[in-house]
């Protein structure tokens, strides 16, 4: 089991009157090499969800084991590494620095990793073919269109081989025709054997993942495999 999250609890203002659960008992398993559309409406408790699973923020109450380790129990320190190796992010506002060039965007967790010089431009490039972008490398995100700084994003979260893909509304800030391509990038990666988790607010789709799991007002309602025409 990749992902093992056992009644998990994310509390803030605990024993305030302004308490607010944003997760309450949330259990989840998800397999390595799984495509899993997170569902919810705002206020639903996803977004929380989401910091969980990127080791962004930790449970207040539960277990999350990752790939074996409780990270619980794991410092700061320690919860960056896994961010840095394991978990490729991708945000709807793109987080792209605008003084980089795309190249200059994609390479940088590879600098922080420690990736000799030689690896960085392979890896690099090879993101960027992967998204079609290998001949805008030298632009800047200001010279880029949405779907094209997205694609750069994706890039990024690719270049490190994360095992998984943490996509928070990748397509929320795109046209229909834009965002259905970035969304047929995350397929072939899912093909290729990558854990893609996909949070989103949006029925239709999260009606085109493998499997779907809906959030509301901090617990899993529905946990579901869905029928897809793309495989």
């Amino acid at each position: 089991m990749l992902i093992d999250i056992k009644e998990v609890f994310k509390i803030y203002n605990e024993g305030f009157e302004n308490e607010v659960r944003a997760l309450n008992g949330v259990s989840l398993q998800i397999d390595r090499g799984e495509f899993v559309a997170i569902v919810g409406q705002s206020g639903s408790g996803k977004s929380t969800l989401m910091n969980i699973l990127g080791c962004l923020d930790i449970p207040t109450y539960g277990d999350y084991h990752l790939d074996g380790t409780d990270v619980t129990e794991l410092s700061d320190r320690q919860l960056s590494h896994i961010r840095n190796k394991q978990i490729g992010f991708i945000f709807q506002g793109f987080n792209l620095i605008p003084a980089l060039s795309a190249y200059e965007n994609v390479e940088l967790p590879l600098i922080y990793q420690g990736v000799r010089t030689r690896e960085r431009e392979e890896r690099v490039m090879d993101a960027l073919e992967r998204v079609g972008l290998a001949e805008r490398s030298e632009h800047r995100p200001t010279e880029m269109s949405g779907g094209q700084q997205q694609r750069v994003a994706i890039a990024r979260a690719i270049a490190t081989h994360p095992p998984i893909i943490l996509a928070d509304e990748p397509t929320g800030a795109l046209d229909s025709k834009t965002g259905q391509h970035v969304l047929q990038i995350l397929r072939r990666l899912y093909q290729e054997g990558t854990t893609v988790i996909l949070i989103t607010h949006d029925n239709s789709i999260a009606a085109t993942a493998p499997r779907m799991v809906r959030i509301s007002d901090g617990s899993i309602v529905a946990d579901q495999e869905q029928e897809v025409d793309w495989l």
